[in-house]
């Protein structure tokens, strides 16, 4: 494969249509099928954007935020996911600037229970285990969390996701979680929740 380098300019992060292997798919219409053991996720499956409140006794708040997930595969028995939130100065309001990015991936096993594997781009990597609690709704909690030296002390963390009608009263569906959080000092309570919407999949 021989690659024409882009004037400096014009260079970005690539997107190629050549990869020798399937790329991942957000969209169960298209690529590869999605593998059996990963059938109990199969309605996370997509790109879905909109905002959500982050609180905690230790910051000032409640403040609002906007948030893509994306969950995606390529086959194989696990889901690819990524989290990217910016901060808002209101509800429904502006950009202030980026905030929190996670990436990782759902592992579904045999006996039905979920590993899930995800880093912070503040230096903190959790596993947390879980099940479906319903056909469209899943709970995680910690098995282990591990930081670097200049990250947050988290020592619990919990997870709850799932599928709820839509805020805009549509016929489909959105994508709701609540994040608790045991941290810096303070016991296990909410963190984080949003609702969003489908933009693809």
């Amino acid at each position: 494969m021989s690659l024409e380098p882009l004037p400096a300019p014009q260079r970005n992060i690539p997107s190629f249509d050549d990869l020798p292997v399937p790329p991942d798919t957000a969209n169960l219409r298209e690529g590869p099928d999605l593998h059996p053991r990963c059938l109990a996720l199969l309605p996370l499956i997509g790109v879905w954007r909109g905002e959500g409140q982050v609180v905690y006794p230790t910051i000032d708040g409640p403040m609002h935020f906007g948030q893509q997930i994306i969950f995606a595969h390529d086959g194989r028995p696990f889901l690819t996911y990524s989290a990217q939130s910016w901060l808002l100065d209101g509800e429904g309001g502006a950009v202030v600037r980026p905030a929190a990015r996670e990436t990782g991936f759902w592992r579904p096993q045999e006996d039905d229970t979920i590993e899930v594997l995800i880093a912070h781009a503040t230096g903190i990597m959790e596993i947390y285990y879980g099940q479906p609690r319903a056909t469209t709704a899943w709970e995680l909690t910690t098995d282990a969390i591990v930081r670097t030296q200049t990250a947050k002390e988290v020592n619990t963390g919990q997870r709850l996701y799932g599928l709820v009608d839509a805020a805009d009263g549509s016929d489909g569906k959105d994508l709701a979680y609540v994040d608790e959080r045991a941290m810096v000092g303070e016991p296990l309570q909410p963190h984080l929740s949003a609702q969003l919407r489908r933009i693809a999949g």
